[in-house]
């Protein structure tokens, strides 16, 4: 994974993350940023996964984010994703059947309760292009 480095702001931090996925599954990545509340963004990353399904993607998007926030000291986080199905799987709304995500989701919220504060909130894509962004640079600089 590679990250644009720059010190966290103290307090609550947005994360977007976002999974990419060329067919399902397919060749796929993670992209997320970093921004204060109604502020810059203040870090960026991305990371190219191999072959993966998009829901796949959408998970180790946050779990590698969540582990680069914690890297730099981030205490509260407020996640933003497009991803519906992630955001109530986390949130307690919808179970999490498939064994592979099952297991993507125990270590997702292994690392939300290591944050003083975590929060889930699903976005829709407009407002999560950046992440995108940083996904489908990873995925376009493994080719």
């Amino acid at each position: 994974p590679v990250a644009q480095k720059r010190a966290a702001p103290s307090g609550l931090v947005f994360l977007h993350t976002d999974g990419a996925c060329r067919g399902n599954p397919g060749p796929s990545s993670a992209g997320w940023i970093f921004s204060e509340p109604n502020g810059p963004i203040f870090r960026r990353g991305g990371a190219f996964l191999g072959k993966a399904t998009n829901n796949e993607a959408e998970y180790v998007a946050v779990i590698l984010a969540l582990e680069d926030a914690l890297k730099i000291g981030v205490t509260q986080v407020k996640l933003h994703a497009d991803s519906e199905l992630l955001v109530k799987q986390v949130n307690g709304i919808y179970r999490v059947k498939n064994p592979r995500i099952k297991e993507l989701y125990t270590q997702l919220m292994a690392l939300a309760r290591r944050f003083k504060s975590f929060e889930a909130k699903h976005v829709r894509r407009e407002f999560n292009q950046e992440a995108d962004a940083e996904a489908n640079r990873a995925l376009d600089e493994a080719k």
